[in-house]
């Protein structure tokens, strides 16, 4: 499993360079769901949805792992930047977010079958609203 974590890592620190980003145009969007580590969402570990999955969605943005948005349909964007921020991975702010409703502005990029999202501002932060402790049980990590 540590395996997948270091390789998540590198990947998403090739992501985040700033010329990356610029070399593309994207699409305004606004997208609502959920905040939650890429790595759990990929692995189906943890349930990686609501209170289940908070304590292990802090500890994996900050150990690096990328972030990203789940909407309602079930896509994926994997969020490289938010704000003028561009060390969105192992950023405080980002843990901050971990298993919170939002909903975002910010441009969308297409790229080799992975949707990016650069968020340009949080539009509404609703806290965690799904899923509890009671329905799927305690997580193997902490309380």
């Amino acid at each position: 499993m540590s395996q997948w974590r270091i390789i998540l890592a590198l990947f998403a620190m090739l992501l985040v360079s700033p010329a990356t980003a610029q070399a593309q145009s994207g699409q305004r969007v606004t997208v609502t769901g959920e905040i939650s580590d890429s790595w759990c969402l990929v692995s189906g570990l943890m349930f990686a949805k609501g209170t289940a999955h908070h304590q292990c969605a802090v500890w994996c943005a900050l150990g690096g792992i990328p972030v990203s948005i789940r909407d309602a349909q079930g896509k994926l964007y994997l969020i490289l930047r938010i704000g003028d921020d561009d060390r969105s991975v192992a950023n405080p702010r980002v843990a901050r977010l971990a298993s919170h409703e939002v909903t975002v502005d910010g441009e969308v990029l297409e790229r080799d079958g992975v949707t990016y999202l650069l968020v340009d501002q949080i539009a509404d932060d609703k806290g965690v609203i799904t899923m509890t402790h009671e329905e799927y049980g305690i997580q193997p990590f902490g309380n």
